[in-house]
């Protein structure tokens, strides 16, 4: 049986195939259409999905849409009524819309697959809840036969929490908290009011945390949120305006935290990392009760985290941390991409009471490398039509080649085997350097990512040396946990140094991998097997031998603003624009001197600004 999942018309559209309970592909939208969380249908995905599978979707037996959108135009309704006649303005704004477009889902879904085979069957077209398609990424996935499944996020229809159980093939839902109560929505609040784009900057809003203290953590408790002892919560919607308004935030929260938000180009102010750190905080604390509680109360040992709030791989860190559960799993895709997989999952398991697929490696994801490949003949007619100069290289040369440039304190972009799914670079499409450079983090920041010079880079090291730099107790193969770095590791500060505060701080080597090692000496590690990705594991290995070090430093292959890539294109055209030394894409070396900029072929990248 074939399944095909979809997310759209919110934010990170996506599509994810599967056959009798088995991924076959799965990959955002915004990779091919190179538009940064691109809300709309997923067509090229789909297209991708199918050709990957060497179907047609008349083969497909089902589509599934990852949400309800009635029951989200029911939340909508209830709230306007509930907070009028404030919101009118949104209202005015948020209705024709809702009227013309989202009410009609069904309808515009069923015109957008009949754009691809034009005698589907509307009555293919299943319905999933958004929190359930979350739950089903997680747990099918998972190496768990039962496990709790917690999902976080913004708000799905009407849930922002759920707590489901799954074993087996099933899944049953246990307990909620509604909208407009919300932890992703109040991280989001934070992120808006520091100055960085909802749905996008909650990352930037985590890296910054470290360089603040939590001075308006009780604020926040005492005015905002009422946390629970089982960590459950509600908000003070006194101080919000995402139910009824155009912004995140009110006049009551400027006044509040005496300041209104900042704006994206204005200076980051030792302030906005204060805020950062106090509703990081609050955040771990109330993901930290939640858990501790469950357990408490249900007693399985097991836990699946999905949901935007499951992105937050600090507060992950905190949770495995804690020893509160024997297995801990997180979908890579935990955000609202995952949901199309989990839609597709859902529907095969608890709707056609398909059995679930025994996973001869760690999980079901087969490390998240579900997106396209390509071939070295389909890349070097691509490299030609571009005007490339490249060098072809057998695997042993390559791995060589690409190591000792690392070694040297070159830059790489590295291109190899099939694209992740998920928001996580993890050695398919990613940019490479060296860990024990303490300017790695700053060149690449600043002359090849063209963004903050305060945002961490993560280490992939080789899972078998893992203990040798981070106090890790656990595998991390997507790239979703945070740990500390080991105390052999680290380097003490001077006196002069410790007095350094500020973004300042990010010029002080903490460790003899400073690259990697955040201003709180932690990282954000990714675990490397030799079973899952043989070339990335080599890679690292040739490195070792001639570093001694089994850890590099590992970023998206992409600049600011723009998708990760996905195409031999969008590679040369990244790699060509940005400060980046060499290129190892498929069988093929690239060295940057040796190419002719021809901007006919090349166009120049267009910056994006700050967000």
């Amino acid at each position: 049986m074939w399944i095909l999942g979809l997310s759209a018309y919110y934010h990170d559209s996506a599509a994810a195939l599967i056959r009798d309970g088995e991924i076959v592909a799965a990959a955002q939208e915004e990779r091919f259409c190179r538009v940064k969380h691109y809300p709309g249908f997923p067509t090229q995905a789909v297209r991708y999905c199918l050709r990957e599978a060497g179907i047609t979707l008349d083969d497909v037996d089902w589509v599934v849409f990852y949400e309800k959108p009635f029951l989200k135009f029911e939340r909508l309704l209830e709230t306007y009524h509930a907070f009028a006649p404030l919101g009118f303005r949104s209202y005015v704004k948020a209705m024709p819309v809702w009227l013309k477009e989202k009410l009609f889902q069904k309808r515009e879904l069923t015109q957008s697959l009949r754009a691809l085979a034009p005698h589907f069957d509307a009555k293919r077209l299943l319905f999933s809840e958004h929190h359930l398609s979350h739950a089903a990424s997680a747990f099918y996935p998972s190496p768990f036969e039962r496990a709790l499944i917690l999902t976080m996020d913004g708000v799905g229809e009407w849930a922002t929490t759920s707590v489901m159980m799954g074993e087996g093939r099933l899944i049953r839902p246990l307990k909620e908290i509604h909208f407009p109560h919300s932890l992703g929505l109040l991280y989001s609040a934070f992120t808006y009011f520091t100055g960085f784009k909802v749905n996008s900057g909650e990352y930037k809003l985590m890296g910054l945390a470290p360089y603040g203290e939590p001075v308006y953590a009780d604020l926040i408790r005492q005015h905002l949120i009422e946390i629970e002892g089982d960590g459950s919560f509600r908000l003070n919607m006194r101080y919000f305006d995402y139910c009824t308004g155009l912004t995140m935030t009110n006049r009551r929260f400027d006044r509040l935290f005496g300041r209104g938000p900042r704006r994206s180009e204005a200076e980051i102010t030792q302030m906005d990392m204060d805020l950062a750190r106090s509703i990081q905080s609050v955040t771990e604390e109330v993901v930290l009760k939640m858990a501790a509680a469950l357990r408490r109360e249900y007693g399985i040992g097991n836990l699946c985290l999905a949901g935007g709030v499951a992105l937050n791989s600090v507060a992950n860190g905190k949770l495995l941390q804690s020893g509160l559960y024997d297995g801990l799993w997180i979908q890579p895709a935990a955000g609202d991409a995952g949901g199309a997989l989990g839609a597709a999952l859902a529907a095969y398991h608890l709707e056609h009471a398909g059995e679930r697929v025994q996973h001869e490696a760690r999980d079901g994801m087969r490390g998240a490398y579900l997106g396209p490949a390509f071939t070295d003949a389909e890349i070097m007619r691509e490299l030609d039509r571009l005007g490339a100069r490249y060098h072809p290289l057998n695997e042993s040369e390559l791995v060589d080649r690409a190591a000792r440039a690392i070694a040297d304190g070159k830059v790489i972009g590295w291109f190899q085997g099939r694209m992740e799914f998920g928001p996580r670079a993890l050695g398919a499409r990613s940019i490479l350097g060296d860990p024990r450079s303490p300017v790695t983090q700053s060149l690449m920041n600043l002359k090849i990512k063209y963004r903050e010079s305060f945002r961490p880079f993560a280490p992939s090291v080789l899972s078998e040396d893992c203990a040798e730099y981070f106090d890790l107790a656990s595998d991390s193969p997507y790239m979703l946990l945070v740990a500390p770095v080991t105390a052999a590791r680290r380097r003490e500060l001077g006196e002069a140094e410790r007095g350094i505060r500020g973004l300042d701080q990010v010029h002080l080597a903490r460790s003899n991998i400073p690259a990697v090692t955040h201003v709180d000496y932690s990282a954000r590690v990714q675990t490397v097997h030799a079973d899952t990705h043989p070339l990335y594991h080599a890679l690292i290995s040739r490195f070792k031998q001639l570093s001694g070090y089994g850890v590099i430093v590992n970023t998206s292959f992409n600049v600011r603003g723009e998708p990760i890539v996905c195409t031999p294109q969008d590679a040369f055209r990244c790699f060509m624009n940005t400060a980046m030394d060499e290129l190892y894409i498929g069988g093929l070396r690239l060295i940057k001197t040796e190419q002719i900029i021809d901007p006919d072929r090349v166009p120049p990248a267009v910056l994006p600004g700050l967000d």
